[in-house]
């Protein structure tokens, strides 16, 4: 059975102006999320910057967005690390939270061969119960998940179930389908690739739009899912210019501008990311007016 079907949202982590973590501010993004429309939560991904929360913040988030989520909708909890000791560690804690689902993001820096890649995620499987999301993406790790590593882990770990693609690379999306006969649970990972992921079987994606389009979003995955694919083709092309320029500089900077934008107030970046470049913001509020999001 999926996790989920449909646009989750990679959630950001909201911060008050002393860079603490703004709990209350994380519960009322995750009841605007849910209220309009998105399929899952996704708790300390990259868009969450997750990776400059101390262990004791990224749990007290997962923990936070469990309770308050309340079993509306899954909750995926990001607990990977370039440490198996330690994505051991946080998915063991996140599963006692009762989180829904693990994303597991392939080791970075220190990288892998697609030998440890199976080692790495065979060992976490094997110490937690709930489903496993790998999460591919290289650009960022400088480790891809070969498809035939990944066809290897879902066929073999039986709670290895679905994987994030972020690569950017089609065909070897194809060669995964392929090799598993589509018995993968597949997500894009990057918005704007939804339409083109779920024409090889796709469930869905895990979006950084979904923080400021959540409807939107959910319904190019709909509308896809329910044939009306014309509609959901459209809907993406229209989202495009706005996809550029949340990723004009790297994320999660340009969609916490634009939550910002929004009047959400969900505070600063931590280093070592940075306030966007005025010209940068300038492109994207214009891109957001366009796409019909009224800014404060």
């Amino acid at each position: 059975m999926a996790i989920f079907k449909g646009a989750g949202v990679a959630i950001i982590t909201p911060f008050k102006e002393n860079l603490e973590v703004n709990f209350e501010k994380l519960e009322e993004m995750i009841d605007y999320q849910i209220d309009n429309g998105s399929d899952s939560i996704i708790i300390c991904g990259t868009t969450g910057e997750a990776s400059t929360l101390t262990h004791e913040e990224h749990l007290e988030c997962i923990k936070v967005a469990v309770d308050r989520t309340k079993k509306r909708v899954p909750v995926i909890a990001g607990t990977g690390s370039n440490c198996t000791d330690t994505a051991i560690y946080l998915s063991k804690e996140a599963q006692s939270y009762g989180a829904d689902g693990a994303l597991i993001v392939t080791p970075y820096y220190n990288k892998a061969t697609q030998k440890g890649l199976i080692a790495h995620y065979t060992e976490i499987a094997k110490n937690i119960d709930m489903p496993i999301i790998m999460y591919n993406v290289p650009s960022r790790t400088g480790c891809n998940i070969l498809p035939e590593t990944a066809a290897t882990l879902v066929k073999e770990v039986d709670n290895v179930v679905a994987i994030k693609e972020a690569t950017g690379n089609i065909s070897q999306v194809i060669k995964l389908m392929q090799l598993t006969n589509g018995d993968i649970e597949l997500y894009s990972g990057n918005d704007d690739q939804i339409v083109p992921l779920l024409s090889v079987g796709g469930l869905g994606v895990i979006s950084v739009l979904s923080n400021i389009a959540p409807r939107e979003t959910h319904d190019i995955v709909a509308m896809y899912h329910a044939g009306n694919k014309e509609e959901s083709l459209a809907l993406q092309l229209k989202a495009i210019p706005l996809i550029e320029q949340l990723f004009c500089e790297v994320n999660p900077i340009p969609v916490k501008k634009a939550m910002n934008l929004m009047g959400f107030e969900v505070g600063p970046l931590r280093m070592p990311l940075t306030e966007m470049e005025e010209a940068h913001a300038k492109n994207l509020a214009q891109a957001m007016k366009d796409f019909g999001i009224s800014i404060a």
